[in-house]
């Protein structure tokens, strides 16, 4: 082979190479192949039926018919997430294994300690998917019609204290619960529940005086006129129930907290099938029916880059890891 075709190989070669790379399928170097060529589990933390489990089959069945293969879901609960998040730390990181990771990812080595992975280095982010903004909420019977009015009784009535429903210690909506009541500077109790509708429950029957948790259970009854919504903790007011006013709006600025889903995969995962699948998972939730699903199940859809997901994620660990430690919440 002389060096003008020689020359005229390589550049060909090279076309190709980014013509695949750019194209419907992305090719890595550690087997040539290309991928997604068979099917992709993607694991979720929790049981089937909820938030995360539906949101995730939403998600799953996009990118089946974007990418040509299949995504099947798999339901691996427990342990806070963590059996879900040690499964997808020490699988291949072949681009055939994806973890729907949940907010507890950031908190659970604060509430537990070491763990059996290192969220930090095992796994890596993809993209945030959805968030989740809770809403205080309380019982319509009651005398609250703000915040405000929440503290001054909390305040009246410190051997008492306020009682807060939430669905589980170290959740999203426990660790709010503790930035109002530091915040507001008053004595609060957290009574946890299996659940979001156990916790409504108990606030129905008016055995708990208020929650700040997500606000998709509670629909019905705040349109029925037995649920009241007093804010929201989260930056700006919420597309879901954008007539609740922020709690920063109202007096609470550091009282911000959600839940959230999103892509993580284990971590030496090759960098062109994490950014595919970011584009990917971001193009699906810019399309209106996928955003309107999501907003049915009380998430708001977000679509990141894997770099702003982790940041997202550091950010979230730094946070909650300050909060667990000044309170002294410990995991169940």
């Amino acid at each position: 082979m002389n060096d003008t075709t020689r020359r005229s190989f390589l550049i060909l070669a090279g076309a190709l190479a980014s013509a695949l790379l750019a194209g419907g399928d992305v090719a890595y170097a550690q087997t040539g192949r290309a991928w997604p060529d068979k099917p992709v589990r993607v694991i979720s933390p929790y049981g089937a039926g909820g938030s995360n489990d539906i949101s995730a089959r939403i998600l799953a069945e996009e990118l089946g018919k974007r990418l040509g293969q299949p995504f099947l879901v798999e339901n691996k609960p427990g342990a806070g997430t963590r059996v879900g998040n040690e499964m997808v730390a020490r699988a291949a990181p072949d681009g055939y294994t994806l973890l729907y990771a949940a907010a507890p990812y950031a908190v659970v080595e604060s509430l537990y300690g070491k763990l059996s992975y290192d969220p930090r280095k095992d796994l890596r982010a993809v993209s945030l998917a959805t968030v989740a903004p809770v809403f205080l909420i309380v019982n319509a019977d009651s005398p609250f019609k703000t915040p405000a009015d929440l503290v001054a009784y909390g305040k009246a009535n410190k051997q008492r204290g306020l009682t807060f429903a939430s669905p589980g210690s170290g959740s999203g909506p426990h660790l709010a619960a503790e930035l109002f009541f530091k915040e507001a500077g008053i004595t609060g109790l957290n009574v946890h529940f299996r659940g979001d509708a156990t916790a409504y429950t108990e606030l129905l029957a008016g055995r708990v005086d208020a929650t700040l948790t997500a606000i998709t259970s509670a629909l019905p009854f705040i349109q029925n006129g037995k649920l009241r919504v007093l804010g929201v903790a989260s930056e700006q007011r919420s597309l879901i129930y954008p007539s609740a006013p922020t709690l920063r709006e109202q007096g609470f600025p550091n009282v911000i907290g959600y839940g959230w889903f999103g892509f993580m995969v284990p971590a030496a995962t090759p960098q062109p099938i994490v950014d595919r699948l970011s584009s990917e998972v971001k193009a699906i939730l810019a399309e209106p029916a996928v955003s309107q699903k999501m907003a049915g199940l009380g998430l708001q859809a977000v679509g990141t880059s894997p770099a702003e997901f982790a940041a997202f994620i550091d950010k979230e660990m730094t946070r909650w890891d300050a909060v667990v430690k000044q309170v002294g919440i410990k995991g169940e």
